[in-house]
């Protein structure tokens, strides 16, 4: 049975690889990987390629009958963001073959210790082609750890921070590390955002009560969104709709008659690897919940101007779905998101009778056999001299309902 080797080589010196990894290495009769990873380790006894993608080393590998042990070699460490997973699972699929993982220093733990930082604390994304929410993690986590690319750089980084008001963080970036160039710079936002990086780099975000945290459950303040003169579902309402929906950090969330955005933003701030649409027509909504998005660091939130179930158009299929107003559509609404999945979850809020006998036969027409009913009255309390008076709020019916039943309705 042949014996392939992935081998993380750490940043690219040769002083970060490990001596078992080199002695690995030295025993193959073939190496392959990226040309500047196999230059890297110097003169090796077998023969070399150079190949990128996980299919190409394969591929490879596949032609090279004669020899028993061969040598993959990965940057950094084969577990982190690495292309060891799906290498190693196209190496599986020949029972021929036996895979073996060695690991290596990660970009993770060469950064952290140079600027002398644990980095068991630290929350890790990889904006390295990917879209991430990193507004919102840097608001949960005192320490973000990132992996940048050319769209998002560490000055771009930088300058979201300073328009979400974290601007006392401590910024830590590193550019090519381990290699005699290797450049790191420590500073603030404001100062690191009119900086020029090279897109490859590494960042490190310390918040250290630089801004406000967010809670960890959904109930945003009433007063922590901007108001102007557009309706807002209130903070009580909004707490009990945003349970009824079981929103999951992968779902894919419309908001139908978004308002403010104060339940969008609650529920992309939950769906954190998901993604939140607000449909909203009136203009001056969607300037509010534009401005709502950018003051809480909701980054996954996309406003949608037009009318629903037109607006729906082009989006993808939603997991949940909230509508706060419908315009009188609440019928073609709802059968537009069903058409798009038939078990998504949805939740209608009303306060008029009328509305609500229109939402009852709207779910029992579309099919939907368990619809949740629950009517909610509020009251706080206001100040009158030395008494407080508890004043109530409009009473508001919360509707919901899935055709397919999930393992808490059973």
């Amino acid at each position: 049975m042949k014996k392939i080797y992935i081998i993380g080589i750490g940043m690219g010196n040769p002083d970060t690889i490990t001596i078992g990894a080199l002695n690995k290495i030295k025993e193959c009769q073939a190496v392959i990987g990226a040309k500047r990873m196999v230059e890297s380790v110097g003169p090796v006894s077998g023969r070399t390629h150079y190949a990128i993608t996980p299919s190409e080393i394969a591929d490879w590998i596949r032609r090279q009958e004669d020899a028993n042990q061969v040598a993959v070699l990965m940057s950094g460490d084969t577990g982190f963001f690495s292309g060891a997973k799906k290498l190693a699972a196209l190496i599986r699929e020949d029972t021929r073959w036996e895979t073996e993982l060695i690991p290596g220093i990660s970009s993770l733990q060469y950064f952290c210790a140079k600027i002398q930082r644990s980095w068991d604390d630290a929350k890790v994304v990889s904006l390295h082609g990917r879209q991430a929410d990193f507004i919102s993690e840097i608001r949960k986590n005192e320490k973000v750890f990132f992996l940048t690319d050319k769209k998002n750089t560490p000055d771009y980084i930088c300058e979201c921070l300073v328009e979400a008001g974290i601007e006392t963080a401590k910024v830590y970036v590193g550019e090519r590390l381990s290699y005699p160039d290797e450049n790191i710079t420590c500073g603030s936002p404001g100062d690191l955002a009119r900086e020029t990086f090279d897109p490859l780099s590494v960042v490190l975000v310390e918040r250290a009560g630089a801004g406000s945290a967010l809670p960890v459950t959904h109930g945003l303040p009433d007063e922590a969104f901007i108001r102007g003169s557009v309706p807002m579902t209130k903070e009580e309402i909004r707490s009990v709709t945003l349970s009824k929906l079981r929103i999951r950090r992968e779902d894919v969330i419309y908001d139908v008659g978004a308002g403010t955005g104060s339940v969008s933003v609650e529920m992309a701030l939950q769906a954190e690897r998901g993604q939140v649409y607000a449909i909203e027509i009136k203009e001056e909504a969607v300037r509010l919940i534009e401005e709502n998005k950018k003051k809480l660091g909701a980054g996954n939130l996309q406003v949608i101007q037009g009318m629903a179930p037109e607006a729906f158009c082009g989006l993808p299929a939603p997991d949940k779905a909230f509508i706060g107003g419908s315009k009188g559509n609440l019928s073609q609404i709802i059968q537009a998101l069903l058409d798009k999945n038939p078990e998504v979850r949805i939740c209608v809020n009303v306060i008029a009778l009328e509305t609500l006998t229109e939402a009852a036969r709207a779910f029992q027409s579309h099919g939907f056999e368990a619809v949740d009913v629950v009517q909610i009255s509020a009251a706080r309390a206001k100040p009158l001299g030395r008494y407080h008076l508890m004043m109530g709020q409009n009473p508001v019916f919360i509707l919901t309902g899935q055709k397919s039943r999930s393992e808490y309705d059973k």
